[in-house]
């Protein structure tokens, strides 16, 4: 039978394994990508490595993620890390929403979602003796400084980056900055150096903002509410920090550890905006190193063949099945129990990688 996932590695990754095989203690970086339902996929991988596979070497790590990725990584670091990505993955498959729906609304459920995910534990998330959680999101300027709220403004506002970021990624960056929330025992040197357009600050995670940072990062913009003056954090609107980092095409070769991507698809996209933009692809080694030492895990065709419609739990799917909530619910729910398979598959490879199994960037 087909294995279930696919790997590719970066070129320092292959040449690392090929010599000392894969060990927990090597993961030094940990990303996770917006990308809302999607990203459930990934749960059966999500409490093996946190649950099983990492605790085996612990050392400081970096989980980093963007819109439903923070979330995920954010369960990573709570104490019990399975019960919480359990958690995580209930609570998201059984949202529902009536047929006519405004932002407030959705934006009042997605906080109780995160509400239900976190149980009054975020302190267990701030004070993980090794994981430290960065959450990324996307501030609005110029244009998009002061539209959250007005949904015309909002739009106008979109638009008008989109067809700059449509001309050159560069131009997105006059209209939103990248706002990185971390860990505070951890202050992003790896980031801090600029590595592309887009300006960066930097927020240290508190009681006082991790609910809304984690909110503000999954901030759909026109189908949730901005998220305003995040405590700690530049005033303005936040929105999806996947607008700015999609998929994380971030600068990981500043780390001599390796990267372990789990992920919805092959590849890397940089901005959600780039989604249709097939040359904003990141690239291997035809001119950026910032993949050599990533060690990227996705499902594989054969794996998503099998699954309900053939594909991946999408947010087209609230559409798709309409008010029919629980045909949506079981075949999300589905897609969870099968992705089990992954996290076997990926268990038996880190174990005795085979490396023809594995293409290259």
């Amino acid at each position: 039978m087909d294995s279930p996932i696919t790997i590719r590695l970066g070129a320092r990754a292959r040449q690392r394994i090929a010599a000392e095989g894969l060990q927990p203690a090597d993961i030094a970086i940990i990303p996770a990508a917006a990308g809302g339902p999607k990203g459930l996929i990934l749960n059966g991988i999500d409490t093996w490595l946190f649950g099983d596979w990492l605790p085996r070497a612990p050392r400081e790590r970096r989980l980093v993620g963007a819109s439903i990725g923070a979330w995920r990584m954010a369960a990573g670091a709570f104490a019990d890390p399975v019960a919480a990505h359990k958690r995580l993955a209930y609570h998201y498959t059984h949202q529902t929403y009536p047929a006519k729906v405004d932002a407030a609304y959705v934006t009042r459920t997605v906080r109780g979602l995160l509400e239900e995910v976190l149980g009054g534990h975020g302190d267990e998330v701030l004070a993980h003796p090794h994981h430290r959680l960065n959450v990324i999101t996307a501030r609005g300027i110029g244009p998009l400084a002061n539209a959250g709220g007005v949904r015309w403004r909002e739009m106008a506002g979109f638009v008008r980056a989109a067809a700059g970021n449509a001309v050159s990624r560069s131009r997105l960056a006059g209209a939103m900055e990248r706002v990185l929330f971390h860990d505070v025992r951890d202050e992003g040197g790896w980031l801090r150096e600029r590595f592309d357009a887009f300006a960066s600050h930097f927020v240290g995670l508190e009681a006082g903002n991790l609910r809304d940072a984690l909110l503000a990062s999954g901030s759909i913009p026109l189908v949730l509410e901005a998220v305003r003056d995040i405590h700690g954090a530049p005033p303005g609107t936040y929105w999806d920090g996947g607008l700015i980092d999609y998929q994380l095409h971030l600068p990981y070769q500043r780390d001599a550890g390796l990267v372990l991507y789990p992920h919805f698809t092959d590849h890397i996209v940089p901005g959600w905006l780039d989604k249709s933009l097939p040359w904003r692809r990141a690239r291997g080694q035809s001119g950026h190193l910032a993949l050599d030492n990533l060690v990227l895990v996705s499902p594989s065709p054969s794996f998503v063949a099998r699954l309900p419609n053939r594909k991946l739990p999408d947010r087209n799917d609230f559409k798709h099945y309409g008010q029919d909530h629980a045909a949506r619910i079981r075949d999300w729910t589905h897609a969870i129990s099968v992705s089990g398979r992954m996290a076997e598959a990926l268990a038996r490879w880190v174990e005795k990688p085979d490396l023809k199994q594995a293409s290259s960037f």
